[in-house]
């Protein structure tokens, strides 16, 4: 991934908060047959290793566990939030009108070595854990024991799990700091002027991250 200097994001403690906070990844392997790339849910664990480790599940139909080589690192890209930017929300065009559209976004690309986990304790845990996560903000969170242990033993035999050790992570977040705090202001008050609040998530980001 091209990553301009002001765009980019060393902090591992913000990476992690954005693969938490977008955690389906685009997973991407080689193959005899070329490039193969799959859609996966991850669950970050920061403290497994130095960088963190990602664990997932597939559907034991799924080719990728199979395919895949596993002496070529595998990638996993985690897409944040995202909009079009209007030049026309710049206030120096006024001044000059040397200015053109782009897209401000942010995005995680993670590399590590894939494996393989055919193993029914520890995809019940993974499983367990996964729901766990994402329940976690409802008023009655859904639990693995509110399913039938029988039906879930059936479903587990149907998967199998995914495991990447992170050896290396690069962050970019491009929020428009490569303009005046003038044009900043500009993006922001567009986004949230959009209908549907289509750009608030970008706004609100943009606003977090300031100079």
């Amino acid at each position: 991934m091209y990553v301009p200097a002001q765009f980019a994001e060393p902090d591992l403690a913000t990476l992690h908060a954005l693969i938490r906070a977008r955690p389906l990844a685009t997973i991407v392997t080689l193959t005899a047959d070329g490039l193969d790339a799959n859609h996966i849910p991850m669950l970050l664990d920061a403290e497994a290793s130095r960088l963190g480790t990602l664990r997932g599940h597939v559907a034991r139909a799924n080719p990728i566990w199979q395919r895949f080589r596993p002496e070529v690192e595998t990638l996993l890209v985690f897409a944040g939030v995202d909009a079009y930017v209007s030049p026309s929300w710049y206030a120096s065009k006024a001044r000059d009108p040397r200015v053109v559209p782009t897209w401000n976004y942010e995005a995680v690309h993670v590399h590590g070595t894939l494996e393989i986990v055919d193993d029914a304790d520890w995809l019940h845990a993974q499983l367990d854990a996964l729901t766990t996560a994402h329940e976690a903000g409802f008023a009655e969170p859904w639990r693995m024991a509110d399913a039938p242990a029988d039906y879930t033993r059936k479903l587990i035999s149907a998967i199998v799990g995914i495991e990447v050790v992170i050896s290396r992570i690069v962050g970019k977040r491009k929020l428009s700091q490569n303009r005046s705090a003038a044009d900043q202001d500009g993006v922001v008050t567009g986004l949230q002027a959009l209908p549907d609040a289509a750009g608030c998530p970008m706004a609100a980001r943009m606003l977090s991250t300031r100079r």
